[in-house]
C-alpha cells in the first residue's frame, strides 16, 4: 500500500483576485483581477494536495473533472506514469493538457510532501537556497477609482511606481512590461528607471510583438544600462537568433521556448541566452527543474517565469528557484500587484526584494478556505475577462509586428 494512499477525488474551483489596477501588457490587459483555478487533488488515506492553473470557469473545471477518469486509484508517487497517462508528449495533437498536469502535479507534490516531511524543493533535487529574489515586474496600468492607484504612463510616473515598489518590497532589479506604447516610449523609461536606480539591473519585454529591426535597434538604444536581459523582444525562433546575432545585450524568452524540443532547437540555433522556466507553462514543477538542468550542461541562463500566480504557484515557483543551480537573476512574480491571497497566513511577504522559501512540508501551503470561498464568489459575480483585449481601447486587437501601439496620453479608465 503506498504511504500516500490512492487518488479518491479531483476537485477545481475558479477564482478571481482584485489586483491593485488594472495592467496592460502587449497583447491586452488584465482587467483588474486574476482569474485562476485551484485544483485539490484527495486521496484515500486523508492527504489533501493543492494545485493552480491559470483561467477558469466551467469548462476548466470539467476539463479537470475529467481527469479523474484517468487518475481515481493513481498512486499519487506515481509522477511520471501520471505525466504519460493525461498529457502524453506524444499525442500532443489531440490533448493539450500541460496546465491541467502542472496543476495536478503540484497536487501530487503536496501530497508526497506530506506524507514524508519533505518540501517540494526536497523533493525534486534539494534546496541550495533558503529565499529567492524578485524583480519588481512594472506594468502601465489603468487608474483604479476605488483604490486611487494605477494610472501610470509617463516614465516620471513610472519611475514613482517603481519607487514605490522598491521601498514596500525591497526590489533590486526592474522589470518592464513594454509593447504597449511606441519602443522610444520604453528606451525613455527604461532610461528614467536607469537613472532613479543606479545599482538595481534592469529589463524590458515588449512581449515579441517588436520586428527585428525595431528589436536591434531598442537594444542599442538601451546597451549602456545595467540590463539583464532582453526578453521575447520579437517573435519566433529565427527572429529571435537574428536579433541576438546583431546585440550586445543578453536575450531571453518565455514565449519561444517552453518545451524540450524548442529548447533542443534553441541551443542548436543559440537563439537565446536566457530560457525563463515557468512551472505551468513547461507542465510542471519537476519538467521546469529538468529543463534547468539541461540549460545547466550548454551553459544556457535560466530565471523563473511568471505567468500571474495566486499563492499556491507562487510557493512552486519558490521551491523552484531554491533547487536551480544555475539560478544567477531575479524572478520574476506579478504577486505584489495583488490585494489578497487564498492561502492560509495572507499574502507572501517581501524583505529586501526576496521571498523565503516555505518551509512546511510539501509545497508549504494550504488553502484559507474562506478567502477560496470569498473569491470564487466573486468570480461568479464578475466572470472572466479576454486576456487579448484591452478594455481602454474597444476593438483593438494585437498583431506582430505591432503597428497600432497605445498612446501616452490613453488613460481610459476600467469599464
Amino acid at each position: 500500500m503506498s504511504a500516500t494512499g490512492h487518488i479518491s477525488d479531483i476537485r477545481a474551483t475558479t477564482v478571481a483576485v482584485p489586483l491593485e489596477a488594472p495592467i496592460r501588457h502587449a497583447h491586452g490587459a488584465h482587467w483588474g483581477r486574476f482569474v485562476r483555478t485551484i485544483v485539490e487533488v484527495e486521496t484515500d488515506e486523508g492527504f489533501l494536495g493543492v494545485g493552480e492553473m491559470g483561467g477558469g470557469g466551467e469548462s476548466a473545471e470539467a476539463a479537470v473533472a475529467a481527469m479523474k477518469g484517468y487518475l481515481l486509484g493513481h498512486d499519487p508517487a506515481n509522477l511520471e506514469a501520471m505525466r504519460w497517462k493525461i498529457a502524453n508528449p506524444t499525442a500532443g495533437l489531440y490533448n493539450s493538457r500541460l496546465q491541467i498536469h502542472a496543476a495536478l502535479e503540484f497536487a501530487c507534490l503536496d501530497i508526497l510532501g506530506k506524507a514524508t516531511g519533505l518540501r517540494a524543493c526536497d523533493l525534486i533535487g534539494g534546496a541550495l537556497r533558503d529565499s529567492v529574489p524578485f524583480a519588481s515586474y512594472l506594468f502601465y496600468r489603468y487608474p483604479n477609482e476605488e483604490t486611487g492607484t494605477g494610472g501610470e504612463t509617463t516614465a516620471e510616473e513610472m519611475v514613482a511606481h517603481a519607487r514605490d515598489l522598491t521601498e514596500r518590497c525591497g526590489f533590486r532589479t526592474h522589470k518592464l512590461k513594454g509593447g504597449v506604447f511606441p519602443p522610444d516610449h520604453d528606451v525613455r523609461v527604461m532610461r528614467a528607471l536607469a537613472e532613479e536606480f543606479p545599482e538595481a539591473s534592469l529589463r524590458l519585454d515588449p512581449n515579441g510583438v517588436w520586428s527585428v529591426e525595431q528589436g536591434i535597434a531598442v537594444a542599442r538604444e538601451i546597451e549602456g544600462l545595467r540590463n539583464d536581459y532582453l526578453e521575447d523582444p520579437t517573435w519566433g525562433m529565427e527572429g529571435m537568433a537574428r536579433v541576438r546575432e546583431k546585440i550586445s545585450i543578453p536575450t531571453s524568452t518565455n514565449q519561444i521556448v517552453v518545451n524540450f524540443e524548442q529548447l533542443a532547437t534553441a541551443i542548436r540555433l543559440r537563439a537565446v541566452d536566457v530560457v525563463l522556466l515557468d512551472t505551468t507553462f513547461w507542465g510542471g514543477l519537476r519538467q521546469a527543474y529538468l529543463a534547468g538542468k539541461v540549460c545547466e550542461t550548454f551553459q544556457v541562463g535560466v530565471a523563473v517565469h511568471s505567468s500571474g500566480e495566486l499563492g499556491v504557484q507562487l510557493a512552486t515557483m519558490l521551491h523552484l528557484g531554491a533547487s536551480l543551480p544555475n539560478l544567477v537573476f531575479a524572478a520574476d512574480a506579478h504577486y505584489h500587484h495583488l490585494t489578497d491571497d487564498v492561502v492560509e497566513g495572507g499574502m507572501f511577504r517581501y524583505a529586501n526584494g526576496e521571498i523565503g522559501v516555505p518551509e512546511g512540508p510539501g509545497l508549504g501551503v494550504s488553502l484559507d478556505r474562506d478567502k477560496l470561498g470569498e473569491y470564487a464568489e466573486l468570480y461568479q459575480s464578475l466572470g472572466g475577462y479576454p486576456y487579448d483585449r484591452d478594455p481602454g481601447r474597444p476593438g483593438w486587437y494585437s498583431i506582430a509586428p505591432n503597428t497600432r501601439y497605445a498612446t501616452p496620453e490613453d488613460r481610459r479608465e476600467e469599464p
